[in-house]
Parts: C-alpha cells; sequence; structure tokens
C-alpha cells in the first residue's frame, strides 16, 4: 500500500467483511445464516415493479430518490429514468455519457447524479432535459443533497462541495482528513434547514451552513482503536437521519449516537458497528448491524430493547420502518418484515436479487431498489 498521504486506500464492502472477520477470528469467516421457515402473519403485497435493465452491477452508490409524486433511479451505465410514484409508469429516460455511481438526488425540481470521475450532472425532474455539467474531481459515491438554492455533494477524497442549484457553479467546499484505509463507500449528505450534514470516513460527523460551507460544529462518534488499520476502520458510511431536533448517526466498528441538531452535542451514544444505516420511528431506533443483526434501541435513552439475530451474516440493507414493521432485504433478495414491537418475523416478500441501497417509505409504500436495477413497491395493511 502507498504511504501517500492524499490518497486513502479504499476497500470494498464484501471484501471488507471478509477480512475482517479473517483478523479477528484467525480462520474463514462463517456462511451466511439459513433461513428457516416463519408464520406468515402479515399480508405484504407487490404493487408494481419497473426497472432499467443492463447488466448485473453493485450499486455502492445508487439508489431510488423521491420528489412528491415521481421517483428516480439511475444505473452505472448512465441511464436515468423517472417514474410516476403512484403505478411505476415511465415518465422519461436519459442516456447519459458518463458511468454514474452516485445518486440520484432529487427536489426542488432537479434530479443530480455523480460519476466515477468527479462529474455532477443535473437533470429537470419534470422531462429528463440536462440543466448544468460540474467538476468535483473525485469519485461520487453517494446520493447529493438537493436543495432550492444549494446542491451538496460529498466526494470520496473527504469533501463536501456546494454547488449552486440554478448552473453548477461552485459555492464553497470543505474537507475531513481521510485515514489511510477506508470501506469503499461515502455517507450521502442531509439538507435541514439552514444546515447541510454528512459523515465522514474518520469517524465524524460534520454540519456546515449550506449557504456558505461555514463549519457550525463537527463532532467525533467513533474512535479509532486496536492493532491493524482493519481494527481501526470507523468509517461513517450511512446517511444520518434528521427527526425533529434530533440527528442520529450510526459508523462501522464505531457507535451509534443521538445528537443535538442546534449543537452537535451527544445526547447518548452507545457502541454498535453498522454501513447500512438506521431508521427511526417517534419511540425507537432500528439498526442494521455489521454483523446481520437488527437491533432496536430506545429512542430517548439509547437502550437495547431486542436484537434480532436469525439473519447473522446475510449482509443486510439499511432498514425502514413502514407500517408497524422494521423491513430490511439481504443478499439474496429476501425482504423481512420484523414486528417493531419485539422483533419477530411478520413476513417474507422478495425484492428480486441482492439490496445494497437503504429501503425507503413514500407515497403509502416500501421502496426497494436492488442490485440488478429493478425497483419494486410493496404495501401491506397497519400493523
Amino acid at each position: 500500500m502507498s504511504d501517500a498521504p492524499l490518497r486513502a486506500v479504499r476497500l470494498g464492502l464484501l471484501g471488507m467483511a471478509w477480512a475482517a472477520a479473517v483478523a479477528c477470528t484467525g480462520s474463514k469467516p462463517e456462511k451466511p445464516a439459513e433461513l428457516v421457515g416463519i408464520k406468515q402473519t402479515l399480508r405484504v403485497q407487490r404493487v408494481w415493479s419497473a426497472g432499467l435493465g443492463g447488466e448485473p452491477l453493485q450499486r455502492l452508490g445508487l439508489s431510488a430518490a423521491v420528489d412528491g409524486t415521481s421517483v428516480f433511479i439511475a444505473d452505472p451505465g448512465g441511464n436515468v429514468q423517472g417514474l410516476q410514484l403512484a403505478n411505476g409508469r415511465s415518465l422519461w429516460r436519459k442516456s447519459l455519457r458518463a458511468e454514474l455511481s452516485g445518486g440520484p438526488g432529487a427536489g426542488s425540481g432537479l434530479v443530480v447524479v455523480g460519476s466515477l470521475n468527479g462529474e455532477v450532472i443535473a437533470l429537470s425532474g419534470s422531462n429528463g432535459a440536462e440543466r448544468w455539467r460540474a467538476q468535483v474531481n473525485a469519485e461520487v459515491l453517494s446520493a447529493p443533497a438537493v436543495g432550492a438554492e444549494v446542491v451538496v455533494v460529498r466526494t470520496v477524497d473527504g469533501k463536501l462541495h456546494g454547488l449552486a442549484a440554478r448552473d453548477g457553479s461552485v459555492l464553497w467546499a470543505t474537507d475531513q482528513q481521510l485515514p489511510r484505509l477506508t470501506i469503499r463507500g461515502t455517507a450521502s449528505p442531509v439538507l435541514s434547514g439552514e444546515l447541510a450534514l454528512a459523515g465522514f470516513d474518520n469517524g465524524r460527523l460534520m454540519a456546515v451552513n449550506a449557504a456558505t460551507g461555514a463549519t457550525v460544529w463537527d463532532v467525533a462518534i467513533g474512535q479509532s482503536r486496536g492493532n491493524s488499520e482493519l481494527q481501526r476502520l470507523i468509517d461513517i458510511d450511512s446517511r444520518v437521519i434528521i427527526d425533529g431536533d434530533d440527528v442520529f448517526v450510526v459508523g462501522f466498528q464505531g457507535r451509534v449516537a443521538r445528537l443535538s441538531r442546534e449543537s452537535g452535542a451527544i445526547v447518548w451514544a452507545r457502541e454498535l458497528s453498522s454501513y447500512r444505516g438506521l431508521a427511526v420511528d417517534g419511540e425507537a431506533i432500528y439498526v442494521s448491524t455489521a454483523d446481520g443483526e437488527v437491533v432496536r434501541l430506545d429512542r430517548a435513552s439509547g437502550n437495547e430493547q431486542w436484537r434480532q439475530k436469525a439473519l447473522l451474516r446475510r449482509q443486510l440493507s439499511g432498514p425502514a420502518v413502514y407500517n408497524g414493521h422494521v423491513v430490511v432485504a439481504d443478499l439474496e433478495g429476501v425482504v423481512h418484515w420484523l414486528k417493531t414491537a419485539d422483533g419477530s418475523f411478520a413476513a417474507r416478500s422478495q425484492s428480486g436479487a441482492r439490496v445494497s441501497a437503504p429501503l425507503q417509505v413514500a407515497g403509502g409504500m416500501l421502496l426497494i431498489y436492488n442490485d440488478d436495477g429493478g425497483l419494486r413497491a410493496f404495501r401491506s395493511p397497519a400493523g
């Protein structure tokens, strides 16, 4: 490995999981847990499905984005599509000359994607017409955050960029120092009022003024420890969640934490490892751990309330809370519906292929974008 100070070594998620298991146990990692039969107590209906097709490729930074009554998807080959959220019917399709790797992000009538060569491309949400292109000079592996005045882009070199929503001109840029070894992935930035927030590969969560890029607060969520670089990985690679005055974040080999949106002060923090993310409701936090467990924590105190271990090593997606259930998908595309009350299984369904992207709830449906480029919308009764 090179010791060049400005160049981090990016470690793929599958390679990272395998290497970390070997480093910790000294032997080959165990196989994913086999699924056992469950009693299906919840009726799950697939409402519609759509997709861009093409060759199956891992989509580390590509997922679905919703803006109003439309949902948008993109594939690595440069195709972007707008769909009607209610029924999945195509609104438009655009082919770009770019290797897309991050996005789409959507908002205020714009759809924004990023490429492997650091190009950021904005399209009209209504018809797919290209609005502008900008260069950020590093890979984009997460969805940009799109606001009325600014588009915020996180790149793999540890930088956060603010671009003008009207024309893509650079408004500001700020950065964090990266460790030498990191997971290949980046957290999507989030806009909340006057703030833009993003997690970084050094285990820090930063909030900046969205208009100027000035740092408002900067907090360490994880602390690296261990004798090897693998053991010291503390990346925050999943999107933070802002709910009212609370900010929730989780990192790999680090902690899950609740913070004050205004000051960044940590209300509570618990040891937990995840690179896929978490979901929140009014009472609890739900985390898909790096080991394949689903954990519920009390929102007020962070105390653990239950832990579902039947999905160990199944490389779970980020969770979503939908109608009284917490839902995750796994490496075989199986979708697991767990009761929020106790973590027991209520149903299983099929997404068609492995799911790396976080699950989303919109339009009264659960949206799942799989690694084959298929988008499926599910509906179930309220629990």
